[in-house]
């Protein structure tokens, strides 16, 4: 390209005019140039036969100033920002780009459509915060190995339904997501619930990674009272599955990243997809982690899963994954949990269990009791409930009568003038 008497060139073309003019003068061999041009021989002989014929100018790229071919139709672009304005408005680049391909069938790169974005406003650029530098911590080797959980809060319905908290389970090795489960809150009774539905899937992982929240471990120093451990350790300890606690959030990053990435890709195809409750919400993930694990799920360092495939059967699981209390049985055979009476019903005397210690399990509201490793019958007193008063004979037609207000008419018996009627006089005996 020409202008003013001036040829304009790249600096990788002004670095090819200076190999090939020392190919020309003998000084370099074709086979030499090609190697500090990293480039072929035969390119190297096709770039000299254009130098010689045309000089410097054979060197300037044809396609200079020229539209390329892959360019952009507007009708694609005004196509892509009218979807994006409409339905994917706070949607980023990549993930609106999925969309677009999927549900519309445009075709167009990643990168042409955030810059389209950019230029047009919808998307702006994210700065890069001066976060500490943590060192890198190498994946297990083996799916199954360490799985990390934890719990997200965030507004998962947007504004179509109450606040509630996603329980995440991610695989350390390959990043697959292997249980998401939304509860109303974070709590024992919700991991449990999880655990409960992870295990008939996938098996018994080695280890589960978590924060120190006080569902996982506890806190209190020289704690008096309890038995040193959390309901969901003590699960976790009956069912052989080893629990971690990391010292801080970037230790267990690969879930705290997965939790940022949920809030933004989850939250978004709920909406596409209508889901605005928990229930609901339940019954989409399982088609959310299929779909999510097939794109960004990695091949794990070593082929074995790591996963026990040997798990309790239901009647089990269901006395191990539960709130579990130890109380002490009355003289009258009965005990005391969460305000209610439990009469325990037994056909004998009942000797041995005065004063004895009951495991009460609590599976959200079924209680079990356990009384050496045998489930005790019972009946359930609720003791802040009144008994109904008897009311004798009297005492009802006393209040029925209080409450029978009847008024006779004015031609009722009741209401007439009484007429005197002269008492009769008695006969003499000479009239008998």
């Amino acid at each position: 390209m020409k202008e003013k008497g001036y040829i304009l060139m790249s600096p990788r073309e002004v670095d090819r005019l200076g190999v090939l003019e020392k190919v020309i003068s003998k000084q370099l061999t074709q086979a030499e140039a090609a190697k500090m041009l990293k480039l072929s021989r035969r390119q190297v002989i096709r770039i000299c036969k254009r130098y010689r014929s045309a000089g410097a100018e054979g060197l300037i790229s044809k396609h200079r100033g020229r539209t390329a071919n892959n360019k952009l139709s507007d009708k694609t672009k005004e196509t892509a920002l009218s979807l994006i304005k409409k339905h994917y408005h706070d949607f980023g680049p990549t993930f609106a780009h999925e969309k677009l391909t999927e549900l519309h069938g445009l075709k167009m790169s990643v990168e042409s459509l955030r810059q389209l974005m950019v230029t047009d406003g919808i998307w702006k650029r994210k700065k890069r915060k001066n976060s500490p530098v943590h060192q890198m911590r190498v994946r297990r080797s083996q799916y199954g190995e360490l799985v990390q959980i934890d719990g997200s809060p965030h507004a998962w319905f947007e504004d179509r339904g109450p606040r509630c908290t996603l329980l995440v389970f991610v695989d350390d090795a390959t990043g697959k997501i292997m249980q998401l489960y939304f509860e109303p809150e974070e709590s024992s009774a919700g991991y449990m619930e999880a655990i409960r539905r992870y295990l008939p899937q996938h098996g018994r992982p080695l280890a589960l990674y978590s924060d120190r929240h006080g569902i996982f471990r506890v806190n209190i120093k020289d704690a008096k009272s309890g038995a040193g451990e959390t309901q969901f350790s003590r699960a976790l300890r009956e069912l052989g599955i080893e629990l971690i606690n990391a010292n801080s959030p970037q230790a267990k990053g690969r879930v705290e990243r997965m939790n940022s990435t949920l809030q933004d890709r989850l939250v978004k195809e709920m909406r596409i997809k209508g889901v605005s409750d928990i229930e609901s919400a339940n019954k989409f993930v399982p088609e959310f982690i299929e779909s999510y694990n097939k794109k960004f799920a990695v091949e794990p360092a070593s082929p074995i899963d790591a996963h026990q495939l040997t798990i309790p059967d239901n009647k089990n699981l269901d006395l191990i994954l539960c709130q579990r209390h130890i109380r002490i049985i009355s003289k009258n055979l009965q005990v005391r949990y969460s305000n209610k009476v439990y009469q325990i019903k037994t056909t004998g005397m009942g000797y041995t269990m005065r004063n004895a210690k009951a495991q009460v399990n609590d599976n959200k509201g079924v209680v079990t009791l356990v009384y050496k490793n045998k489930s005790l019958p019972y009946e359930i007193f609720d003791p802040n409930q009144r008994p109904t008063p008897v009311v004798d004979s009297k005492e009802l037609n006393k209040h029925l009568d209080s409450k029978r207000k009847y008024k006779p008419s004015a031609d009722h018996p009741w209401n007439r003038t009484a007429i005197l009627v002269p008492r009769p006089q008695p006969l003499s005996r000479s009239m008998r």
